[in-house]
């Protein structure tokens, strides 16, 4: 009997998150596809590509081929996936999402969701990383062109294949409040930031602090060709940006060089 496509899914809002349920529901709905799920047990937004070396991991059975990871991140979700789950036979794709909110410009590398798919690329999985940019005016959010936009990924991706060399996976960020959009390659934007925190303090007058969010504030960068991810965004545009893991400044070395020397 024909193998299965096999479609391991991981995310950083936890197993419960609705971004999750709708991307498992669309990938069901393609044939011949066996989706396996591994989730944080709890969010881990903006943990970054981190792993956890200081405390044991469980896998914890939700539903058939569907696990949350007792305190783990995304990337642990993935790589204890590869160890136990697919030892045999890795995964044909990764996809890492539906996130709860916008992962572009410098964001990435704060994201627990582009995080997994950057685990994925490092062990030769094609990987994708899903967001769906919010209007926070609709906390609930609205997933519809999200999960149409995956299944379109997927279909092109399992009957052909992907689009990228090794160690490159695609952030897709999809825009909010739109039936219809259409798909735009971009690059990965210059985002502006602010040292924002909040200090509360507990009826024994002790001081706590809460992190704030940040407006999303976006600048072309200089010197860059095409479209960055924010503009396609702004324009009602579905955002599909190569992200590669090298990073390394090549255009500085000789710079650096000549520094040294």
């Amino acid at each position: 009997m024909k193998n299965k496509y096999r479609i391991l899914v991981t995310n950083d809002d936890g197993y419960e998150a609705k971004g999750l349920l709708c991307l498992i529901r669309a990938l069901k709905e393609i044939d011949d596809v066996r989706v396996t799920v591994v989730a944080p047990a709890n969010e881990k937004s903006a943990c970054g590509h981190s792993l956890t070396l200081v405390r044991p991991l469980k896998f914890v059975s939700v539903d058939d081929d569907f696990y949350k990871l007792d305190d783990g991140t995304p990337s642990d979700c993935v790589y204890l996936s590869l160890s136990t789950i697919f030892v045999d036979r890795k995964p044909d794709l990764l996809i890492s999402g539906i996130n709860r909110g916008s992962n572009m410009g410098e964001d990435i590398t704060y994201s627990g969701t582009a995080a997994g798919a950057m685990e994925g690329v490092l062990h030769d999985i094609p990987s994708i990383a899903i967001s769906q940019v919010m209007d926070f005016t609709n906390p609930e959010g609205d997933f519809s062109l999200a999960k149409k936009t995956i299944k379109e990924l997927v279909l092109k991706i399992k009957d052909g294949s992907f689009p990228l060399p090794h160690r490159e996976f695609l952030n897709v960020n999809i825009p909010p409040d739109t039936s219809e959009a259409k798909m735009q390659v971009t690059y990965a934007g210059y985002r502006f930031y602010a040292n924002d925190s909040h200090v509360h303090r507990n009826p024994r007058g002790e001081e706590h602090y809460w992190l704030g969010l940040h407006p999303l504030s976006f600048s072309p960068r200089e010197g860059s060709d095409g479209v960055s991810d924010h503009e396609a965004i702004k324009a009602g545009n579905i955002s599909i940006t190569p992200i590669h893991l090298d990073l390394s400044a090549y255009k500085s070395m000789q710079k650096l060089k000549e520094w040294i020397e």
